[in-house]
């Protein structure tokens, strides 16, 4: 018997040169994606999360941390029902004692039934594991596809003089429809209300026309792929009007050089924004939207500030504290979690790809597409999870 396809395959031919883009409702495989921030997993705990949806078990062993599939390869159980680990680097399912090492996945024992010709020769499926700027990345996907992570973060993730804070949280919606709410220059509009507004001085037009040349296109063989907005190239709207009559107005500062709050946007692959200049001047905000299964993501909230000195640190930490975490994570981006989880409904049964009406600003969520389309390094399949 054939398997049910994942995405709707009317869909998928419908539209075009962004198909593998629709084809990826579970995300895609082959990518480095943070999972948990480095602080919340302890030495010697064992925590369970799902990715793409892939239940798995993290690990933390002589401060290394490791990812096994939590599947038993006995009778199918998820290891994490019941968790028992009689030693450091072993975890033995609660049901017949089979017994895996984190490191390697090798079944190692059978405590049940040790004289087993099984022991030593299977294995549960491990991933690479590698922390960077206070997070757990997890890499996905195939052995053979292992590559280097700075080719799955956004330019200047990485720097050496960076200091990264941030949160995770839930969401439920699929992983596409928050990266591009978080890409998509018009949706400034239900950010129109932020608190975010009393503790910066910043222009915050009602939306954006993307003029000539704003888009460039990140494809470039040995760097992260992905896609840049230059807001400097828009024409901003400050004004909203209904039958002559100006309604609303965006707000607007003489005291500031440019048209919107940021500088610009950059969304890259497997599904990471990059916005800078923002929540406030001198930082920038790194989001993620992890792939759980086809109705949830992991929202990752970093922001970035670059610090030379302990006072930098506890300056930007502070910062942090007091406005960036409450109005920018907390507040400004509640609108975009409320959006998204209102517009998933619509694309729960893939035909809202082909339902949507974009305008012209919206070209850029296409070229994203597109870029995601070509670039990304396998879709995760339904045969992916048996």
């Amino acid at each position: 018997m054939s398997e049910t396809p994942l995405v709707n395959p009317e869909v998928a031919n419908m539209v075009g040169d962004w198909r593998g883009y629709v084809e990826a409702k579970l995300g895609f495989r082959n990518h480095w994606y943070p999972v948990r921030f480095s602080k919340e997993l302890e030495e010697g705990s064992v925590e369970v999360i799902k990715l793409l949806g892939e239940q798995l078990l993290l690990k933390r062993i002589d401060g290394k941390v490791y990812a096994m599939r939590d599947r038993c390869l006995h009778r199918g159980v998820p290891l994490s029902q019941k968790v028992e680990c009689y030693s450091k680097d072993t975890i033995t399912c609660w049901y017949h004692g089979y017994t895996y090492r984190f490191q390697t996945g090798e079944l190692v024992n059978i405590l049940a039934a040790p004289d087993s010709r099984l022991i030593g020769r299977r294995k549960i499926t491990t991933y690479p594991v590698q922390e960077a700027k206070g997070l757990i990345f997890v890499f996905l996907g195939d052995e053979d596809m292992v590559h280097d992570l700075s080719c799955d973060v956004p330019p200047g993730f990485l720097d050496d003089d960076v200091m990264i804070l941030g949160k995770h949280r839930v969401v439920n919606s699929n992983w596409r429809l928050g990266a591009e709410n978080g890409f998509d220059s018009l949706h400034i509009f239900i950010h129109k209300d932020s608190t975010l507004r009393h503790f910066r001085t910043f222009n915050f037009p009602l939306g954006h026309t993307c003029l000539p040349g704003a888009v460039t296109l990140h494809e470039d063989a040995d760097g992260p792929k992905g896609v840049t907005d230059d807001f400097s190239k828009h024409h901003a709207v400050w004004e909203g009007i209904i039958d002559g009559e100006v309604v609303i107005r965006g707000p607007r500062s003489e005291n500031v050089s440019g048209t919107s709050a940021s500088a610009g946007t950059s969304i890259w692959l497997p599904g990471v924004l990059k916005v800078d200049s923002f929540p406030v001047a001198g930082t920038t905000q790194f989001e993620w939207y992890v792939p759980i299964d086809e109705g949830t993501h992991l929202y990752v909230q970093t922001v970035g500030s670059k610090v030379s000195s302990e006072e930098d640190k506890n300056r930007f930490e502070d910062l942090y504290e007091r406005i960036l975490l409450p109005h920018g994570l907390d507040g400004f981006n509640a609108d975009d979690i409320w959006a998204r989880e209102v517009t998933e409904p619509f694309y729960a049964d893939d035909f809202g790809w082909v339902d949507e009406m974009l305008c012209e600003t919206d070209s850029t969520l296409l070229e994203w597409r597109r870029v995601a389309s070509r670039h990304g390094r396998g879709i995760q399949t339904l045969e992916n999870l048996r």
